[in-house]
């Protein structure tokens, strides 16, 4: 594929995230994804195959929602492809909210997504999971 067919790929795959469509997400990966999430509990970890990346929307739908979730900029270059934005999340269990800017890394091999990894403010992200500012963390 295109660098600008990888992009396509990735902003299908947001799209259907915004719009809470998880399935097409899984549909977009490849059977031997490999998807690492950000460093913080309990979504931290690599997840390997499309039922364990199930099993990592399941977590994240489970300790969060989303007020506002931005990719704003795509970089790609090979089958590589950067996107990079923000987000705004409320900790269901603590009504706590946090915003982190994100850079997320993919590559995407005949069209399917092979990696995931995400890269962002993990300590605003575990403060607002414990119930406390980031400040006074």
């Amino acid at each position: 594929m295109s660098e600008q067919g990888n992009v396509k790929v990735i902003q299908a795959a947001y799209a259907a995230f915004e719009r809470g469509d998880i399935q097409s997400i899984l549909d977009s990966l490849s059977e031997r994804v490999e998807w690492i999430g950000p460093e913080v509990e309990p979504v931290a970890g690599t997840y390997r195959g499309r039922d364990e990346v199930a099993g990592f929307f399941r977590k994240v739908n489970e300790i969060a929602e989303f007020s506002s979730f931005e990719p704003r900029e795509y970089v790609a270059q090979g089958d590589r492809v950067i996107a990079l934005g923000s987000y705004r999340g409320k900790v269901r269990s603590t009504g706590w909210f946090y915003e982190c800017d994100w850079a997320m890394a993919f590559t995407v091999e005949d069209g399917k997504i092979t990696e995931f990894q995400e890269f962002t403010d993990t300590a605003t992200i575990a403060a607002a999971l414990a119930g406390a500012s980031a400040a006074s963390a």
